[in-house]
């Protein structure tokens, strides 16, 4: 009886490049524990914006939260479209997104301390763990992916040329805050790039089904942020002797989420065109759609606690940062999906409510707000979707 090979021992199998026409292909375990460890990450940069807000400073918390969601939505995004090309579920393939999975809790203990003393060096840390973890997946890719070598190489060397850049802004510290931001939005224009110069020489053979199963998980976990401020009304309810305030902004609260749940799980189809620029457009456009359901939440909390009087602020300030928040929630809808899918006058509904309920606050309050959005929503789906579709079990 022959020995298998100490690989095969090993349980490390080699790496072919998956189908991307593959039939009932879904999300992972390992997948699904990736996301879990990354719900950490985005709660984090949701209460230090929160706090931020609540301490007057809202412009910084601002480009605070967005600098760490950037980092955590990007590190996500980068194994998410490499796992639905290269996934084979081995040995190595687990043990390499364990690492990224550590370098991932690293950042998010160091979102608070970033909001507190603009010091990124945790965040760094985790972010090139993770990166460097997507650099050894590439070089696997090249190394079983003859076809695609080029590609995959253009992958590693760009992120672990990118890596370089972060240790030395990380190095660089303490610098000023206006400072500090743009120097990541040039470290963040760079990770940008990466990928679409490495797929502009031969595309990896992502899943489309299994992309947008992915990234509808993630938008859950992000409206779960909402959630967690529904939570936090209902708590208040039982210790403000039934406020009707807080028991609007409750309901009000379950009828946003819902809503803006229900807008992006439509009938319409999502990155529906295979060409590269329109993939790269869905995939980076999420990034708005995900900041603004997060901050949605932010905006409910902030307000929760202006009305119970944690808070000295305005309410118009929460009622603001929701309608901000909602408003980029159906712009990022509208340019990734709405204006390629949709015809005629239900094309443009969602980008009308959006310009409508981001100036509501000056004359509404939240209850106001969520019926906006709730005939937003309904009236786009009346004219705009499509007859419901069942998918054969072979259709991709």
């Amino acid at each position: 009886m022959e020995s298998k090979p100490i690989l095969s021992r090993l349980g490390i199998l080699p790496l072919v490049p998956r189908d991307a026409a593959e039939p009932h292909r879904v999300a992972t375990p390992l997948e699904l524990l990736f996301d879990l460890v990354s719900v950490i990450a985005v709660a984090s940069a949701a209460a230090g914006l929160h706090h931020a807000i609540l301490a007057f400073h809202i412009t910084e918390g601002v480009l605070k939260f967005s600098a760490s969601f950037f980092a955590i939505w990007w590190a996500w995004m980068n194994f998410t479209w490499y796992a639905s090309a290269y996934d084979n579920n081995d040995s190595l393939h687990r043990v390499l997104t364990i690492v990224a999975m550590a370098g991932s809790l690293i950042m998010a203990a160091g979102i608070d301390r970033f909001f507190q003393t603009n010091n990124i060096d945790m965040i760094v840390a985790g972010f090139v763990v993770m990166r460097l973890a997507m650099v050894c997946f590439w070089l696997r890719a090249a190394r079983h992916d003859p076809e695609r070598r080029l590609t995959a190489c253009r992958y590693a060397v760009g992120i672990a040329i990118a890596q370089v850049y972060w240790v030395g802004l990380m190095l660089a510290q303490p610098l000023a805050l206006n400072l500090l931001i743009g120097f990541y939005a040039l470290g963040a224009l760079f990770e940008l790039m990466v990928p679409a110069y490495a797929e502009s020489n031969y595309t990896t053979p992502w899943h489309r089904r299994h992309l947008i199963e992915r990234y509808g998980l993630f938008n859950i976990i992000v409206l779960g942020e909402t959630l967690l401020a529904g939570s936090l009304a209902i708590q208040r309810v039982a210790s403000d002797n039934m406020s009707k305030e807080l028991i609007g902004i409750v309901i009000s609260t379950l009828v946003l989420m819902f809503s803006l749940w229900w807008v992006y799980f439509s009938q319409e189809e999502h990155v529906a065109h295979p060409r590269l620029s329109l993939a790269l457009l869905w995939g980076y456009g999420h990034l708005l759609i995900y900041m603004s359901g997060a901050a949605v939440g932010v905006g409910v909390a902030v307000l929760i606690d202006v009305v119970t009087g944690y808070s000295s602020l305005s309410k118009s300030v929460g009622l603001h940062i929701i309608a901000v928040a909602i408003s980029g929630y159906l712009f990022g809808l509208w340019l990734i999906r709405e204006r390629f899918e949709l015809e005629g006058t239900g094309r443009y509904i969602l980008l009308l409510t959006s310009a409508v309920i981001l100036f509501s606050p000056l004359i509404l309050p939240i209850e106001g707000i969520t019926a906006l959005l709730v005939i937003g929503v309904a009236v786009r789906n009346q004219y705009a979707c499509k007859p419901f579709k069942q998918e054969t079990p072979h259709e991709s």
